[in-house]
Formats: structure tokens, sequence, C-alpha cells
């Protein structure tokens, strides 16, 4: 779910942006750190970026060839987010199917198939729904737990998909209303 991580990264100063003042300084690196932060959505080894927590370090400034430009490596800290199998979570109904029920959990949807929850029958109609014989309904803003069963991270769109299950205890719909 939630991972906090370490991380170095180089920033790039323009040479407009270079002021005798450390704390302008200090002000532009931090400006470009958290504009190149948001910007890089997520990846493979860490998850998605969900915030910068703390600057640890700023390096000594190494002038690059031919631009002017000042490249400082920077270490900070930061929270991602990244889906592991085997994982419990709870998510939102977003889409109903008659193959299946497409959740958002975090900054990622997922996909939950109706071969992965054996007790539950589509019920077709404006509101579509998945309905045990129980009673109990999965549709549209109920809030879901399951299990992550698979996930795989696309990097042309920077994205992980994953399949859950409710093939376990204490899995399906936990709220009748939005939480």
């Amino acid at each position: 779910m939630y991972v906090k991580s370490q991380l170095s990264w180089n920033v790039i100063i323009p040479a407009e942006n270079l002021d005798v003042e450390g704390l302008m300084l200090q002000k532009a690196i931090v400006i470009r750190l958290m504009n190149d932060f948001a910007s890089m959505k997520a990846s493979k080894n860490l998850g998605y970026f969900m915030a910068l927590t703390s600057l640890e370090r700023i390096g000594e400034g190494k002038v690059r060839d031919h631009a002017g430009d000042v490249l400082f490596p920077v270490e900070f800290s930061c929270l991602t987010f990244k889906l592991f199998r085997g994982e419990i979570l709870e998510g939102v109904v977003g889409k109903i199917l008659k193959h299946g029920v497409f959740l958002g959990c975090g900054p990622t949807k997922v996909y939950l198939s109706h071969q992965k929850m054996a007790d539950y029958k589509y019920m077709p109609g404006e509101n579509p729904i998945f309905m045990n014989e129980k009673m109990s309904r999965i549709e549209k803003h109920i809030v879901v737990r399951f299990i992550v069963v698979g996930a795989r991270y696309v990097e042309a769109e920077k994205e992980f998909q994953a399949v859950v299950s409710l093939e376990g205890d204490y899995l399906g719909p936990i709220s009748q209303t939005v939480v």
C-alpha cells in the first residue's frame, strides 16, 4: 500500500534562475524538485508518487557543459503507493459490467472479475448490480474489501493494472453508502 522511500535525483536549474543569495537558490531547487516529482506519476519499482515528505540534502552543484545550467544532486523522502500481491485493500465501485467491476483504490483502478466473486450473480438493469443469496449487493459507490491477485506496470501509461478477488474471509462489500 503506502511505502516511505528515500530517493536521490538530479535537479537541473537553468542559468537564469541562479542567484547569489542562498535562500533563493534553495527555493528554486525545491520548486524544481516538486515540479519534477509531480510530473513523474509512477515507476515500476516504487509505485505511484504521492507526496514529497522531506528534503534531506542538496549536494554541490555542477555546471553542465555547453548549456550553463547547474545540476544539483538532491536526496529526499517521499510517500508512494504500490499494490502488492496478497494485500487486502478497499476500493469504491466505479463501473459495473456484465463480466466484472472496476474499483477505485487510491490513485489506481482495479478490476474484479465475476469469476473472482463466486457467490455473486449479475443483475442487469438501468443500475446494474451484483448480488448474492444473502442479498449482499455490489453496486456503484459501494466500498468493497478485496485481495490483490496480481498487478502489473504499464510503462506507456505509467500506471498499474491489477486484478483482485473476493475469495477469502471477510472480503466483499463493507458499506451500503459512500464513505
